[in-house]
């Protein structure tokens, strides 16, 4: 791995995807690669867990379940830089509880037209092992299909977690990184060029997000991360 993400969903981690690779440090694994392609899917579902193998073939890792291990990625590639992605708390929650209480999962597969029928399927079979990460941030009982919990205990998690990746790696191998700051911090903490009249990538925001399922309702296919279109 050269790239590890170590930032929670919906904190611009599908366009960390596509700005990392266009860098050139893809493919980069994201929670969309498990549901558009069973294969793998199947890597994240094995006893016991190796995320280091569920990984092989990817330079870079960004979102669910990958940023959850984190930290044995960046034991098992100590050459590998560490972006943690952030954004206000308080947004990163409701969009978290959109995600969440929303879509094909919460129908029954009979119902949905194909495609979403597909999302849906791979998501619950997902379900035991977001389940197991929520808790560890959470706490017991958590379940992915509840929603999330409380903000306030919601939002403690969020900045717990930032602290705890800021507090176990040494600045030159982490960047704390809101898409919004664009190229220029990415590019010099990782050594490359900026892109040349190339806009950073804003991907997969709410309102993309929730036009995605709509179009999924609709008979559409998820051939792109949610919001790539945009």
């Amino acid at each position: 791995m050269d790239v590890i993400g170590a930032g929670f969903p919906r904190t611009g981690t599908t366009s960390m995807k596509a700005a990392l690779e266009r860098l050139g440090f893809g493919p980069c694994n994201h929670m969309f690669d498990l549901l558009s392609n069973p294969a793998q899917l199947d890597r994240w579902l094995t006893e016991p867990l190796d995320p280091g193998k569920a990984l092989e073939g990817y330079r870079s890792a960004q979102d669910w379940p990958a940023s959850h291990f984190w930290r044995e990625l960046a034991l098992a590639s100590p050459e590998a830089k560490v972006v943690l992605t952030v954004r206000d708390p308080r947004r990163w929650y409701a969009s978290m509880q959109m995600l969440l209480t929303s879509g094909p999962l919460h129908m029954r597969e009979q119902d949905l037209p194909e495609e979403a029928a597909a999302l849906a399927t791979a998501m619950r079979k997902l379900v035991p092992l977001l389940d197991g990460i929520g808790q560890s941030y959470f706490g017991e009982g958590w379940h992915f299909t509840d929603g999330m919990p409380d903000e306030g205990v919601a939002v403690a998690a969020f900045q717990r977690h930032v602290a705890t990746v800021q507090e176990s790696l040494p600045a030159h191998r982490l960047l704390v990184f809101d898409v919004r700051d664009g190229w220029e911090p990415l590019c010099r903490f990782l050594g490359v060029s900026v892109p040349v009249g190339e806009p950073f990538p804003h991907l997969n925001d709410s309102e993309a997000l929730r036009r995605t399922f709509e179009h999924l309702m609709a008979g559409g296919n998820l051939s792109a991360p949610p919001g790539s279109e945009t």
